[in-house]
């Protein structure tokens, strides 16, 4: 196998974490918005945001019309941003630094993200833990998607459209803390880095679903880096 040229990481749970900060910022949203009995009780690990915007309409009896949801969109990242200005808890995961800054110096790599978050708010979250969210070229968001598993579709069009050359699936790896992550990368011929730092999901359940490699975290630069570079069986570190 070649080298992968394309390298997409989730945000939450992989990159990051912010004490929760997005899911009380959609609740502080509906509330403002709507009535302070919103309710946000629906499941968030994994999922695209335009789908747990949908389920909280759903939840809470209100119109999921294209202007709900961007009356919604907006009013979650001015909260996001509030809770952030008074208290930024998003905070870089262990070993997330010093990986990314191996991969973006090695010109043979593009770096990219294939996240649920919303473009917006998934760049406020890392900016706040304090990386330069233009370090990730090729993104696929959330809000293009309509589905999880269309999410490394959409970065390796994008990647073709930057570099006016396609891209082998076999030469893209999914990073993330979720079976949603792994089932994405399977369901494409992609490979997976499931790393076990997330708050809904274990090492177990990341080999269960047939991730690549598993890790507990991030911290082995050089392992994970090695791994990224080579073919190698399923296995766990």
């Amino acid at each position: 196998m070649m080298s992968p040229m394309l390298i997409l990481f989730d945000i939450d749970g992989t990159l990051l974490l912010s004490q929760r900060a997005g899911i009380k910022a959609m609740r502080d949203a509906g509330r403002a918005l709507y009535d302070r009995s919103f309710s946000s009780e629906v499941e968030f690990a994994g999922r695209l945001d335009p789908l747990i915007w949908a389920e909280l309409a759903q939840r809470n009896g209100l119109s999921n019309s294209p202007e709900s949801h961007d009356e919604f969109r907006q009013a979650y990242f001015e909260h996001l941003s509030r809770r952030f200005e008074n208290e930024p808890t998003a905070e870089l995961l262990i070993g997330v630094k010093p990986l990314v800054e191996k991969l973006a110096g090695c010109d043979d790599h593009v770096l990219g993200l294939a996240t649920g978050n919303y473009p917006e708010t998934g760049r406020l979250k890392i900016s706040t833990a304090g990386m330069d969210p233009d370090i990730f070229i090729i993104n696929a968001w959330g809000d293009e998607a309509e589905h999880r598993r269309d999410l490394p579709r959409i970065a390796m069009e994008k990647y073709t459209q930057k570099f006016s050359k396609p891209i082998d699936p076999a030469q893209v790896v999914i990073i993330g803390d979720t079976p949603y992550d792994i089932d994405s990368a399977r369901f494409n011929g992609c490979r997976s880095l499931g790393v076990a730092t997330g708050p809904s999901y274990d090492r177990a359940d990341l080999i269960e679903v047939g991730a690549d490699l598993v890790v507990e975290n991030l911290a082995g630069t050089d392992v994970i880096y090695n791994w990224l570079l080579k073919s190698t069986p399923a296995q766990t570190e």
